[in-house]
């Protein structure tokens, strides 16, 4: 019997320049530079330039970047006329998988070399939070918030969502998750996203299939979990009782303990820092008052630290996004990493076709007419 390694663990499937997860250390590499080095130091469009070209932009290489992003973020009519027709109770990451879906029905270019993928991954990175703001004031039922060419890509996304120019900490806080949240080694929505290119398919399809992983509650949707987590305890002095109750039945606390960190997830401090200075600053400590419980319950009784998620959501929470947005948020910040390693997949591409151990009846079944059976 061929050795199976369920989900892959261990498996390594490819090599990449991008980023990679160091489990045992408690890092998370972007192209050479330790995530600490990056966050809070460059902003996410330097860090999307870093991931597509393997270094930092220079002052022109980082205008240039912003001024085709800015210029590409008008989605076409068509998909407008969707986000104001689809269903408001419609899933937010649903509508978005369905619009980056249908930018490939107006991509006319019939190239398919590095250049022009290239070009669609800023179209694409500039729309979907286009797409995902829109959407969210359109089953509010609001006017959709004109598209602005002189604001960077927090900034953009936080002006179309409520309609307002955004405070310089808010922008900040929200770049500063785009970072940490771009690429994350081969996710699953990642390789997924590789698999699908692999096929040599379009970069849509890739992205969509992205999406549609990144979606699952195993994997983007992790966030949304543990705001309904605090949710449900209420207030702080319901959390021991409801953790222990948790451990005692064996059920899973949500944003806490990772599948490749054995220690602490290097992402999680920073995020903590801002969620404590967001709650100090809306006068709204308990939600971090609540999480920091939790979190020093579970790696007391567990060894297990808080991940990505689970000060994410308090970050997103402060920042009054509703939780359905949480995800899609996190899908806007990964596109970049998920452009970076569909432009890597094709530089030198091989097709994934992974085998199967099969454990199924033994081979000589005959068949029998229906007519007997």
């Amino acid at each position: 019997m061929a050795l199976i390694s369920r989900g892959l663990e261990g498996i390594v499937a490819a090599e990449t320049r991008l980023s990679d997860v160091r489990g045992k250390e408690g890092q998370l590499v972007y192209a050479g530079y330790d995530i600490n080095e990056l966050a809070g130091k460059v902003t996410f469009e330097e860090i999307t330039y870093l991931l597509w070209h393997d270094k930092l932009p220079s002052k022109a290489e980082l205008d240039g970047l912003k001024a085709d992003l800015r210029a590409a973020r008008s989605l076409p009519q068509g998909v407008i006329d969707f986000l104001k027709a689809a269903p408001k109770t419609a899933a937010p990451m649903d509508v978005i998988r369905t619009g980056v879906s249908m930018l490939g029905l107006y991509d006319e270019d019939p190239a398919n070399d590095g250049a022009a993928n290239l070009k669609r991954s800023i179209s694409i990175l500039a729309k979907i939070p286009i797409i995902t703001a829109y959407f969210h004031r359109a089953r509010q039922g609001l006017e959709l918030t004109p598209i602005r060419t002189d604001l960077d890509e927090a900034a953009s996304f936080l002006y179309l969502f409520t309609g307002k120019e955004p405070g310089i900490e808010t922008v900040k806080t929200l770049d500063i998750a785009y970072v940490l949240h771009a690429d994350h080694g081969f996710n699953a929505s990642t390789f997924s996203a590789r698999v699908t290119i692999s096929t040599l398919t379009d970069i849509y399809s890739a992205i969509t299939s992205a999406i549609g992983t990144l979606k699952g509650p195993l994997h983007g949707g992790a966030n949304e979990a543990v705001i309904d987590m605090l949710e449900e305890i209420g207030s702080l002095d319901k959390v021991d009782a409801w953790v222990y109750d948790k451990l005692a039945k064996k059920e899973k606390i949500m944003g806490i303990g990772h599948r490749v960190y054995k220690v602490l997830d290097p992402r999680a401090p920073h995020l903590k820092a801002m969620a404590i200075k967001l709650t100090q600053e809306l006068g709204e400590p308990k939600w971090i008052e609540m999480s920091e419980r939790i979190a020093a319950i579970m790696l007391k009784e567990k060894n297990l630290n808080a991940n990505v998620d689970f000060y994410s959501a308090t970050v997103y929470h402060s920042l009054e996004i509703p939780k359905d947005l949480f995800t899609p948020i996190f899908a806007i910040a990964r596109t970049a990493g998920w452009t970076g390693h569909i432009l890597e997949q094709l530089k030198d591409n091989r097709l994934f076709r992974p085998q199967s151990d099969y454990v199924g009846f033994p081979v000589g079944k005959t068949v029998v007419p229906i007519a007997e059976r």
